[in-house]
């Protein structure tokens, strides 16, 4: 079975529907980048996955062994986030909150996973440090490590590139497709790179008048893909 499914899934918010009978499936190990217009529901979706906002209606299906507290979430960075007066360190084992159930403590395995954590992101070096003094790119990589305590299976990741500068965008690229190609963990992106998507992504969810699910070289031949493949800039408007 796939590791998640959604089936004839219809989003919306405040009595307005804005996605309707949504069907697309992700096997462990994919890669699949979310692409669209602004406001076509991409966010939603994503937050409807993670069961923080109810479907209108159809459903959310897990599989391959698993659970919906299994997996780790990147959102959109806030003001308030960036701003956030704790260490690298305490952030990033604030991901484990999932396995402590009712134990007020991290224990040693947990401490162990976030130092893991930190490791693959390669910020051990920061550990001690603020999280509110360091740069956009480093910050990203803090969030991104404690969205990898709560999972070695899946990450959802809600624009994890946004406001940083080439440079760091690619480190941050390639730091994400190691986690997939070599940890082996699914990645379910949102992205306004299409450059990006079409090279790291293996399948595209194109969300906009015209829905589209299918592989990277299907979406390229496909309607939806020639169209934003070929906008200036590799980004899609």
């Amino acid at each position: 079975m796939a590791q998640l499914k959604c089936e004839n899934l219809t989003l919306g918010y405040d009595s307005k529907i804005i996605l309707r009978d949504l069907n697309f499936s992700v096997n462990s190990g994919d890669y699949l980048c979310i692409v669209g217009e602004n406001g076509s529901g991409k966010s939603t979706l994503m937050k409807t996955i993670l069961g923080l906002q109810s479907a209108v209606s159809g459903k959310v299906l897990f599989g391959d062994g698993l659970k919906a507290n299994e997996i780790g979430y990147l959102p959109q960075q806030t003001v308030v986030q960036k701003d956030f007066p704790a260490s690298v360190r305490e952030i990033v084992i604030s991901g484990c909150q999932g396995r402590c159930g009712l134990r007020p403590f991290y224990n040693k395995e947990e401490k162990q996973i976030a130092a893991d954590s930190m490791e693959k992101m390669e910020i051990t070096h920061l550990a001690g440090r603020c999280y509110q003094e360091l740069s956009g790119g480093q910050q990203q990589r803090v969030l991104l490590a404690r969205a990898l305590c709560a999972t070695r299976k899946m990450l959802l990741l809600d624009e994890p590139v946004s406001g940083l500068d080439p440079k760091v965008t690619a480190e941050m690229y390639g730091l994400i497709e190691k986690l997939n190609s070599s940890d082996g963990i699914t990645i379910i992106m949102i992205s306004h790179d299409i450059s990006a998507a079409i090279k790291y992504a293996s399948h595209i969810l194109h969300i906009g008048d015209k829905i589209f699910f299918g592989t990277k070289q299907e979406y390229l031949k496909s309607e939806a893909g020639k169209i934003f493949a070929s906008d200036a800039g590799g980004e899609n408007k």
